[in-house]
């Protein structure tokens, strides 16, 4: 095939995804010709030949968009490397990726929830990487025990508390939340965000179905309110006085505080003295039919590294996944936690299980 046909085939199937995209915000254009565009020369943080660099990186991404440009823009400063990328939510990309097939134009999908990720795995959407440097910066737990994808940051999901109505010493675990002192003063989340499923998942393989249904049916007994749709209104209800205390993924609670540092609401890690507290990742995956596998493990490996590690923590007040990388000073303000070890993969694995737990729950 002439180079002239290739570009013409690229920039056609570019536009059609971008047409049948509902998102608001709008890939970048690709190069007429991906031969073109070389990369800086190598600085030693990649084992990835920069002569097998073919072009842009495409990268569908369910992370907005403010998030990954400026990771994208100084990975294209200091290799050279373009970086295209499509938003969207987590299931309707992976399901434009499934629909595309060997036309896909993604190299990654970089997405949040080890569950979505375990997902688009099992339905022969990633690739396993063979990457030491991803090995050596990403601790097993937060990875793909077949290596289809890595964690790139960590969320950690645990209990949050009304600084002005409850005691730090009555929190202890997810579990005890269940207890009738808590009639009337928890809120939570809905079950249909995968942030939940998860957590329950979790639960599930640490608990077994019947103590975890048991845990959950004691939540649902004891809301304060109807669930909420997101974490910050759950945040904004316990500083209004409407609970007491909930669960939420920390960076909520952290982007309030930057608007607020004196909101009345503290976070408190859950289950430090058994299994530790619940996180997930976003993560990213080489996709089965990338066009550009070698500058797409490139993009995966240089964000795992230290500075676009914190650079990550500094935009979202996520954790980073590199174990070696410090967060941004206020999310390390909120003290250190036992994590729990279990492999996020389980997230994806027991998610069908979660959910229809919660649906015998009434967890809506």
């Amino acid at each position: 095939m002439s180079r002239i046909y290739h570009n013409i085939l690229i920039i056609l199937s570019f536009i059609a995804i971008t047409a049948c995209s509902g998102e608001s915000s709008e890939p970048e254009s690709v190069e007429l010709d991906r031969n073109s565009l070389q990369s800086a020369p190598d600085q030693g943080a990649s084992q990835t030949e920069t002569s097998e660099i073919n072009g842009p990186v495409i990268v569908y991404s369910s992370r907005q968009e403010h998030l990954i440009k400026p990771l994208f823009d100084r990975f294209t400063a200091e290799t050279g490397i373009n970086v295209q990328y499509q938003t969207g939510e987590d299931g309707p990309l992976i399901a434009r990726l499934q629909a595309e097939g060997e036309q896909t134009f993604a190299d990654i999908l970089y997405t949040v929830d080890a569950g979505n990720l375990w997902s688009a795995a099992e339905k022969g959407l990633l690739a396993p990487i063979d990457s030491d440097i991803l090995e050596n910066n990403i601790p097993d737990h937060l990875q793909d025990p077949e290596n289809r994808w890595f964690g790139l940051s960590v969320r950690a999901r645990t209990i949050v508390y009304s600084t002005q109505r409850v005691n730090p010493e009555e929190l202890s675990t997810y579990s005890a939340l269940a207890e009738p002192k808590w009639k009337g003063r928890l809120c939570l989340r809905t079950s249909r965000k995968v942030y939940n499923m998860s957590l329950v998942a979790t639960m599930i393989e640490r608990l077994g179905e019947t103590q975890t249904q048991e845990i959950v049916e004691g939540w649902v007994s004891n809301l304060a309110t109807r669930v909420f749709s997101g974490d910050a209104q759950l945040i904004e209800a316990i500083a209004a006085g409407q609970c007491d205390v909930g669960l939420v993924n920390t960076y909520y609670l952290g982007q309030l505080q930057e608007e607020n540092s004196e909101i009345p609401v503290a976070l408190h890690w859950a289950n430090q003295n058994s299994s530790g507290v619940h996180v997930n990742i976003s993560g990213a995956g080489v996709t089965t039919y990338a066009k550009n596998r070698a500058g797409a493990v490139r993009l995966i490996e240089w964000l795992s590294t230290s500075e676009p590690q914190y650079l990550f923590s500094e935009l979202n007040l996520e954790f980073p996944a590199n174990p070696e990388v410090n967060p941004v000073d206020l999310v390390a303000d909120w003290g250190d936690f036992v994590p729990d070890k279990l492999n996020v993969e389980v997230a994806g694995r027991m998610q069908a299980d979660a959910v229809m737990l919660m649906d015998r729950a009434d967890y809506r």
